[in-house]
Order: structure tokens, then sequence, then C-alpha cells
């Protein structure tokens, strides 16, 4: 087999293919922290622009995806209250982190939402262990939080937001109005009993964790009617997404590849959700970046050929050529 054998050059450029890619994932990873380094943004929940923007988490995009302690995560409440030291934080368009969590903890496709508050349990109590009902009605069980005793499983009596003016309180009631906590502004009119803010009211949540939110999502919480009426909620196998615990989390995201990710919605076959969500300007530029990334390197061969062809050590091998072809 010679070295301009067809066959055996394209397995070399084969081989050379996937190493590249491998050398890529794997920086990803050492970058990240997390494997997968990216996931492909599926919904239009994040959206701010139905015509799509950079910055902002479009669907179709392609997000880095760190692996960051959970507890080292920013929350809305916290980015807008100017007494926390994360004030002014802000990521994807908005304040506060927006993270990458299993529902419930489950198996299925991850959500890619904001966090918007903490819950924290202020007051606890250990439970009547063995009882089928281990916590008063009126206080909340946390199998996975340690009571006084020492032991798992806690009953909370009061809770604590940080970023708000929620402290040590029976039952979490805020106005996301500027005045209890930062302005939400929830992209829809105020009519009846319904407010232009984000407002969550007399929940009394089942655990510890953080409230999450799409930002398109016109203040429609992840953790449903609960705690903010009128939200639809995220369902799992096990019901709605209760407050999203550290363990849930699989990544904060972080930087952003626009319109990258629609390919593979393109391609996801019959159980894919599809490029239905996908802004049309994201398939301009796509299909304008891999026309681009197909024209490009003729454009730079032309070039460099160019270049070439005036330097001094070309014409000094050219005139040797054009000797030794005379003798």
């Amino acid at each position: 087999m010679s070295d301009q054998d067809p066959f055996k050059t394209l397995v070399l450029e084969i081989v050379l293919a996937i190493g590249m890619i491998a050398c890529l994932v794997l920086a990803l990873f050492i970058h990240t922290g997390s494997m997968p380094p990216l996931v492909v943004v599926e919904s239009e929940s994040m959206i701010h622009d139905e015509k799509g923007e950079v910055g902002s988490i479009d669907a179709g995009d392609l997000i880095l995806v760190h692996k960051d302690p959970a507890d080292a995560i920013i929350t809305f409440a916290e980015a807008t209250d100017s007494n926390n030291p994360s004030y002014g934080y802000d990521q994807h368009g908005m304040e506060g982190d927006v993270i990458i969590y299993a529902k419930n903890g489950e198996e299925g496709t991850p959500i890619i939402h904001r966090a918007i508050m903490r819950v924290l349990a202020a007051s606890t109590t250990a439970p009547e262990r063995g009882e089928a009902a281990p916590c008063p009605i009126n206080s909340s069980y946390d199998e996975e939080l340690i009571a006084p005793d020492g032991l798992m499983g806690a009953c909370i009596w009061t809770w604590t937001v940080p970023g708000t003016s929620a402290i040590n309180v029976s039952t979490v009631s805020i106005k996301f109005d500027g005045t209890d906590a930062g302005y939400y502004d929830c992209k829809r009119p105020a009519h009846g009993n319904v407010e232009a803010h984000l407002v969550v009211w007399d929940w009394r949540p089942s655990h510890e964790g953080i409230l999450t939110l799409g930002d398109n999502n016109q203040c429609s919480v992840d953790q449903g009617a609960s705690v903010t009426n009128g939200s639809a909620g995220v369902h799992s196998e096990s019901g709605v997404v209760g407050p999203i615990r550290d363990d849930w989390v699989l990544g904060v995201a972080g930087g952003e590849l626009p319109w990258i990710g629609t390919v593979k919605l393109m391609v996801g076959g019959p159980n894919s959700y599809g490029t239905r969500d996908v802004p049309s300007s994201s398939f301009f530029a796509l299909f304008t970046l891999i026309a681009l990334v197909l024209v490009s390197p003729l454009f730079t061969e032309r070039i460099f050929k160019e270049i070439l062809s005036g330097s001094p050590e070309l014409k000094g091998i050219q005139i040797e050529d054009s000797l030794k072809e005379s003798e």
C-alpha cells in the first residue's frame, strides 16, 4: 500500500478528526469539571427576544456546564440585594446564576433555568422517628437535613431566604417588587389579582433548596402553584419539582456557543424535542457560519499562494527547477 493510497489517506483523516474532537472534549472537561461539558438548549423557556440574541439563552445554543459547588450558586434575590456581597452579579442577561438540574433528582432531560431564591431552614426539631407522619402538620419534614439530635431527617418550623426580607418565617411570602426583594419583571400586564412582578405567597417548602424559573415563563415557577398562583410547574415521574436540592444540580451555565446546537436538534430523531423553538435568526446565523467554514479554506489557500508567489525563496526554487529542466 503506497503513501498515496486513497483508503489510507481517508483512515488517517478520520483518526485525526476523532483525535481533535477527543482533545477538544478533554479540554472542555478540564475547564468545566463536568461531563458532558456542554448541553443543548431545547426549549424557549430562557429566551429574552423571540428573534434570538447572543448573550441570553436561546433554543439551539450550546451552553458550557461548570461543575461549581452548589452552595456557591448566586440567586436572583442575592444578586439584587444591595446589602449582599454578590449584588450586581448577572449571567445570561439577568441577575443570578442559571443552573442545570435533574427534575426531583430523577432520570430524564435536565432543566436549565435561573436560580431565583434559596430557602434555608431557620429553626428545626427532631422528628418522631418511625412514625408515618414524623412532623406536625404545620412544619415540613426534610429527610436529608440533619436534626438537632444529630440524625438524618428534621422537622423545619421556620425559613430564611437570603437576599430578601423573609427571615425566620413560618411560611414564605415575598413580593419581588424592589422592597421585599429585588424587582422581578414577569413581562405580563397587571390585571385583577395578577401583579406585574413575581410574588411568592404563603409557601411552606417541602425541604431546603432553590426556587427556579425560566426567564421567558412569565413567573410560572418550576415549583408550581403552591408557590406562585397560576404556575404550571415542571413535572417529573414523581410529580411537581420541589425546591432544587444541591445534589440535583448538575452544573451552572457558563459560556454560550450560539446556534451550533441547532444541528443536534435537527437530527435528533423522532423522540427529539425538535427545532420548533429555535429562532429563525439562529438558522440564518448557523447556515452563514457553516458557509464561512466551508469557503474560508479556499480563500485562505489563495491568499497564501499569492503571498508565497512573491517570496524570494520560492523564486529561487523556481529558477533552480528551470535550470535543472534545461540541462
